[in-house]
């Protein structure tokens, strides 16, 4: 990482803390950039050897000095502001009004291939005096059945690396939605949504029935958080879009008409989403409901017609496109 680089990424992070509020910023020495940096290519090292590391011991080896490394470097002064942008397979996400930041990433257990996984995680908060202040997150997800439905905290979280989030505010109270990704299984993966927030302790609060389902045609009690599980290797949307000011969930179906195999489940083309109203995000159904001139919703290559029937040569290309894509990537992966 070149000290130009490093500069501007700085400058443009320090902007992002001034329009928060927040006027007294850190001034890096050289000498302590070059300790970070240090401490940076100890991180980027063992990251890369806990994602592609063959063996489960040596990943796990592997995981057990990043951690330690990682606390060290986040023991520096003013750590907060240094964002190790060089560290790849580490989820880093500053939250919209910089009062904190999220690290997440994964640890797979398996022989020879991703049996299951298990996801690391700890909060980074600021201080006004540049000391450290951090929440470790201990991933629970395979002691329970049904996490859609409780509170959680920092000792009992379910795991997930985070690629997105987004911050909104009710009454005066900070909401952040995060959205994260979890490889789950060598058949499946998983993505999962939940709103984050601090008590009065200033402690971190994961879930809380903010998900509604009143305005369903058939209403349904409040989620905690929202997760979908879906075929491997699928490209499934499950975000916040900013143009269309809302979540964005694609509609799954099953490919072997077997909905209870998760492993099955692909996009059909429809969305549902989630739009943010008075401190809850509600449940829209049918996100695309309006029609065109031949009566059809404007989704992409739909798999379901107007009537909800499946069009099977649609779906059969689909699972042959899906296929085709897996044996691709295997050969790429065996040439590399």
């Amino acid at each position: 990482m070149s000290k130009k680089f490093y500069s501007i990424l700085f400058i443009i992070f320090c902007l992002a803390i001034a329009q928060s509020g927040y006027s007294q910023l850190p001034k890096f020495s050289s000498s302590e950039i070059k300790i970070f940096r240090q401490k940076e290519d100890s991180l980027k090292e063992f990251a890369q050897y806990l994602n592609t590391d063959e063996a489960t011991e040596d990943r796990m080896y592997s995981d057990s000095i990043f951690t330690k490394t990682l606390i060290r470097a986040l023991l520096l002064k003013n750590s907060f502001y240094y964002p190790f942008d060089s560290i790849l397979g580490i989820s880093k996400l500053y939250a919209q009004d910089t009062s904190f930041r999220i690290f997440t990433w994964n640890v797979i257990y398996g022989p020879d291939y991703p049996v299951y996984s298990q996801q690391r995680g700890a909060i980074q908060m600021r201080t006004t005096d540049g000391s450290l202040k951090l929440f470790p997150l201990r991933d629970v997800s395979e002691f329970y059945d049904n996490p859609e439905d409780s509170v959680r905290n920092k000792s009992n979280w379910i795991g997930a690396v985070y690629y997105n989030m987004i911050l909104n505010q009710y009454k005066g109270k900070n909401y952040y939605t995060l959205f994260g990704f979890d490889p789950n299984s060598i058949q499946s993966s998983k993505k999962w949504m939940e709103v984050l927030t601090f008590n009065e302790k200033k402690e971190p609060v994961f879930g809380g029935p903010i998900f509604t389902f009143e305005k369903d045609s058939i209403p349904k009690p409040p989620k905690y958080r929202i997760s979908i599980e879906y075929k491997k290797n699928t490209r499934v949307l499950f975000d916040y879009v900013p143009d269309e000011n809302m979540i964005l969930v694609d509609h799954l179906v099953s490919e072997s008409d077997q909905p209870e195999l998760k492993w099955t489940l692909i996009p059909d083309g429809d969305q549902e989403g989630f739009k943010w109203i008075n401190g809850k995000w509600q449940h829209v159904d049918k996100v695309f409901t309006f029609k065109l001139e031949d009566g059809q919703a404007p989704v992409v290559d739909p798999i379901l017609d107007i009537k909800g029937n499946k069009n099977e040569q649609k779906l059969l290309e689909r699972t042959e496109k899906n296929r085709a894509k897996e044996k691709s990537k295997e050969k790429d992966e065996r040439e590399n």
